[in-house]
């Protein structure tokens, strides 16, 4: 079958990840520090911002940027991740459905750790707020970790680098398809 490039990842969404990949891990790394403490904040308001700006980007963005491109429900889901196990893969242009839920589960936890980090900042709701909030971090760098597998593999499966592809914009594919379907 005949390959083609495609643009699929506009600069202001390739921006996006490797922003919050680096805010998220300095905010991380910076957590436990009171001398940190003014970077650890900035860093997190930073996430804020950029998650912000990706939910507008969701509607008004690019093609594969927009949230119908990557609207996928749990049947869908299990399907992608059914053909993964079964090494028939199903080949999506943007994001694959596995991968569109880590997003969503990502956006709400950067949210919910943002505010909570906002209300600990501001002694707001007392000490269980800290908790929840280091909490909800913690869970956050799970799918972190969650996500780099899911690239991993799919990478490997799909014999595809999406690294690069999240660097350039483009992704090798067999024939155009769908954003919210499948490409072969």
């Amino acid at each position: 079958m005949a390959r083609m490039r495609v643009f699929v990842w506009d600069v202001p969404v390739r921006l996006f990840h490797w922003l919050l990949a680096a805010s998220f891990t300095g905010a991380f790394l910076t957590a436990e520090s009171e001398r940190y403490r003014d970077v650890h904040v900035a860093l997190g308001y930073t996430v804020l911002g950029l998650v912000a700006f990706r939910l507008l980007w969701a509607f008004v963005g690019t093609r594969y940027a927009r949230l119908s491109s990557f609207a996928f429900g749990p049947r869908a889901v299990v399907d992608y991740l059914e053909s993964i196990v079964t090494f028939r893969p199903q080949h999506y242009v943007g994001h694959n459905p596995a991968g569109s839920w880590v997003i969503y589960a990502l956006v709400v936890l950067a949210l919910v750790t943002g505010a909570a980090g906002y209300a600990t900042y501001n002694d707001i709701g007392g000490h269980w707020v800290e908790d929840f909030h280091e909490g909800a971090a913690n869970v956050m760098l799970t799918l972190v970790f969650v996500h780099i597998a899911g690239v991993v593999v799919s990478s490997l499966v799909h014999r595809e680098n999406l690294v690069k592809a999240m660097v350039t914009g483009y992704k090798w594919v067999t024939r155009s398809g769908h954003a919210s379907g499948p490409a072969d």
